[in-house]
């Protein structure tokens, strides 16, 4: 079978990954160059922020995040000699609001890896010294672990372009469908070129509402900017992710601190902003003040794929045969991506599913409302 991805970031590669191990031959498209939109931009925590707020839909694809990079790291790192750094850091909340719920969370909906305890101001010193004394107290997530995401991306990269069975076709816009008869017979590109496939599926992030028009839907994703600093320590210095009012602080291996994340309305603006920076930094330097010693050696902004509730929209799109979405993951594409491909691909090939796909269904998206003068 052979199958058109439209998207490179972590949904598109995740997808391809799942269904060229199965023997489907893949190209993959992407308007720039593959991996390197939101997917990259992120954070790379293996879970949802603060869980419990979440509809359970999206907990239940983020629990498969973590088995399944370790999982897929051992099968790629040594092909592509790039290792993803699954990093168990453990994550500490300071968001008193959320302690029961946090404490509970684990228990009520059995999810082992969301184990949480609360520790009290002597027991957080010792975990992590370097959190600023007003925080007396946090509740503590032993088993989250982070995923260093550009590497994530560079591995999965790397991977597909050396097997038989990929095709990759970059900086390389998709502009329409050419559909008959309920079927996507080709793609039709900027370059002019059209492309043809047995199916095809839309990857496409936050610039999925543009085909919204074509295929006469109501796609409600837009670009949601979330903005990132980043910080060099030495290796190993700070041993803990740390929450609070929805910033954190991401440790990798090698000392680098990721800071984020800000949430903001501004289309598909990736310029970050001094005024964005300086209140990342405020949240950041309140739980860890010794942060501030250390230079600044980045700052970005990406682009999340907002949706309605953050549920993605996964399986065959309305109306057509051979067209499958995987869009949609608003704050959780990464801790989501591999279950999300791998109930793509299973969906796609008539396999048994990981989870029910119901909550997924891309029925979910309305005929698009014309609206005609009187």
């Amino acid at each position: 079978m052979k199958i058109a991805i439209i998207g490179a970031g972590i949904s598109g590669l995740m997808s391809a990954l799942e269904l060229v191990e199965q023997g489907c031959s893949v190209t993959i498209f992407d308007q720039q160059q593959a991996g390197k939109a939101a997917s990259w931009a992120g954070g790379g925590i293996l879970s949802p922020m603060y869980p419990w707020r979440y509809p359970s839909a999206v907990n239940q694809l983020a629990q498969h995040g973590k088995s399944l990079y370790l999982e897929w790291n051992e099968k790629l790192k040594p092909v592509s000699g790039i290792d993803f750094e699954i990093h168990e850091t453990g994550l500490l909340i300071f968001d008193e609001a959320d302690f029961e719920r946090g404490l509970n969370y684990a228990q009520q909906f059995q999810e082992p890896m969301q184990q949480c305890e609360y520790l009290q101001q002597e027991q957080l010193e010792q975990l992590n010294p370097f959190i600023a004394p007003k925080f007396q107290h946090a509740i503590y997530f032993p088993q989250i672990a982070n995923v260093r995401n550009p590497r994530l991306l560079q591995s999965i990269t790397a991977y597909l372009k050396q097997h038989p069975q990929v095709e990759f076709i970059e900086h390389c816009p998709i502009e329409q469908f050419k559909i008959t008869n309920g079927q996507v017979q080709s793609v039709l590109a900027q370059n002019g070129k059209t492309y043809q496939a047995d199916q095809f599926v839309i990857t496409t992030g936050a610039w999925s509402q543009h085909w919204s028009e074509q295929l006469e839907l109501e796609i409600q994703v837009h670009p949601v900017q979330g903005q990132m600093v980043l910080f060099k320590t030495p290796e190993n210095w700070l041993p803990t992710m740390c929450m609070n009012d929805v910033m954190y602080l991401i440790p990798r291996l090698d000392g680098h601190v990721v800071c984020g994340s800000s949430m903001a309305n501004c289309g598909f603006d990736t310029t970050p902003t001094a005024a964005t920076k300086d209140k990342i930094l405020q949240a950041c330097f309140e739980m860890v003040p010794e942060l501030a010693n250390f230079p600044i050696e980045k700052q970005w902004a990406g682009l999340r794929p907002g949706s309605p509730t953050g549920i993605p929209y996964i399986g065959k799109m309305p109306n057509l045969d051979n067209l499958w979405a995987n869009f949609g993951h608003f704050r959780n594409g990464l801790c989501m991506g591999p279950a999300s491909a791998r109930l793509l691909r299973q969906l796609m090939l008539q396999q048994p599913t990981l989870v029910n796909p119901e909550p997924y269904s891309a029925a979910r998206l309305k005929p698009e409302t014309v609206l005609t003068a009187d």
